[in-house]
């Protein structure tokens, strides 16, 4: 009887401790849109999209505006998220495309499965991990990289990846039934969604909710709103298997809207059959530049914080400054999960600024961006955010700017020439800092095909 009841009362404390570890580590959802302009929110200003689900979420949760992400382009913008580093330390400068592109980039064919990655310090954590949607830490046709599981993943199904691609419109059914799955243990899902990048997959039950747009607004507002949709499953899903208040989920997007065409009819099929990007008419609510630019527009894009009991509800931080490279170690400090010793976050933990706390920014965010143009608003190719100020900088075009974001949320002024000191003070900043960076890609990267 004694030994019943001693084994009765270790399973009770079993159990207990269990549901405790279980409490001490909230869900994490990280869903990641593509190419999702600042504006494209009705709550943001939107002139032509409906978006409820994520109006709905800024009033349950913190609207942060002053969120940027490190690239304005999406493999390098999503290399930030997974490894909390600058994507130039990992020599990721561009998309990944063709074997040739990332030859004459100096590119890797693959972000490096070796490095530290977010999923996997979760994973060791004791979070079940998952990726749903967009891959695109390499491309389709780079036969011999490695697959999501070797980053950390238990369960994944992904387009942009070598192999069998899921359909790009497949994520939010995946993260659904791992949320079912995984109710009983701490879970994070990267959901990256394929919306709004093109092609287009506009759904006929989504464009009627335009019948006055013309064709070309109601195409990217039905995409727009199957977006919306889906993120609304998710915030159901939670609430009905009541983890709405252990779990903390971001919506945010890899960088500004996508440029738009003139030609109609030019079809992309960088993920199937669709509608190109003649109907991109993605908005920043008037922020500077787009897609490709390192100015606002290119680069501030939306972050929703929804974790019901826990961030605060109702709150538009214009702020708190921060960046993609923030995630890793601000997940990894909610998920009671020690980073390694050796390693060294380009970002900082904003668990203070989530849950409405006071924050200050320790560290500059920098910009390093090999692709700039000579068309207005791409120009400048490195940049740095230091409290208040944000400086842009080409040393071929020999131009610099540097704004006032407290004053100037769209970047429209220009003040370098009334701050010569302090213009000089952070271009020291950005080349010691361009400094540390790699040369060359890592070995084990480059796939045996490339010639």
């Amino acid at each position: 009887m004694k030994n019943i009841i001693l084994s009765c009362a270790w399973a009770l404390f079993s159990l207990c401790s269990v549901k405790a570890a279980t409490a001490d580590k909230p869900n994490l959802i990280f869903i990641f849109a593509d190419d999702w302009g600042y504006g494209d929110i009705g709550a943001h200003g939107s002139t032509f999209c409906k978006t409820p689900n994520l109006d709905q979420m800024i009033k349950e949760g913190t609207d942060f505006q002053n969120f940027s992400v490190v690239n304005p382009v999406c493999s390098p913008s999503r290399v930030a998220i997974m490894t909390g580093h600058y994507p130039a330390r990992h020599s990721v400068h561009r998309h990944f495309a063709t074997l040739e592109h990332h030859k004459k980039t100096k590119m890797p064919d693959w972000l490096d499965p070796n490095a530290v990655m977010l999923p996997r310090l979760l994973q060791k954590g004791g979070y079940k991990t998952a990726h749903y949607g967009k891959w695109h830490l390499t491309n389709h046709d780079i036969t011999d990289a490695p697959l999501p599981d070797q980053y950390g993943y238990d369960d994944y199904k992904a387009f942009n990846l070598p192999g069998p691609n899921a359909p790009a419109d497949s994520p939010i059914p995946n993260a659904l039934k791992f949320i079912e799955e995984n109710k009983d243990r701490p879970f994070f899902i990267n959901l990256w969604i394929h919306e709004t990048h093109t092609p287009h997959y506009p759904k006929p039950e989504f464009e009627a909710l335009y019948p006055d747009l013309s064709q070309q607004q109601k195409v990217y507002a039905a995409v727009v709103s199957e977006g919306d949709a889906g993120v609304g499953k998710i915030l159901k899903k939670l609430q009905e298997l009541k983890l709405d208040r252990n779990t903390l989920v971001i919506f945010s997007s890899d960088n500004g809207p996508e440029g738009t065409s003139s030609k109609k009819e030019t079809p992309d099929a960088s993920t199937g059959p669709g509608k190109g990007s003649f109907y991109s008419v993605g908005e920043t609510a008037g922020l500077r530049g787009k897609k490709r630019s390192l100015n606002a527009g290119g680069v501030r894009v939306p972050f929703i914080a929804w974790w019901p009991g826990t961030v605060p509800a109702g709150k538009i931080d214009k702020t708190t400054t921060f960046a993609g490279t923030d995630i890793l170690p601000t997940f990894c400090s909610l998920a009671s999960v020690a980073l390694p010793d050796d390693y060294q976050a380009d970002g900082v933990d904003i668990t203070a600024a989530l849950k409405g706390d006071s924050f200050e920014r320790s560290q500059p965010i920098y910009w390093d961006w090999r692709a700039a143009s000579g068309k207005p608003d791409f120009w400048a190719s490195s940049g740095i955010a230091e409290g208040k100020w944000k400086l842009l900088h080409n040393p071929k075009r020999k131009r610099t700017e540097l704004y006032d974001m407290t004053v100037d949320f769209k970047e429209r002024e220009d003040l370098s020439k009334q701050n010569p000191e302090l213009v000089e003070k952070l271009l020291a900043k950005v080349k010691a800092w361009q400094k540390t960076l790699p040369k060359a890609p890592p070995a084990n990267c480059i796939s045996k095909h490339r010639k």
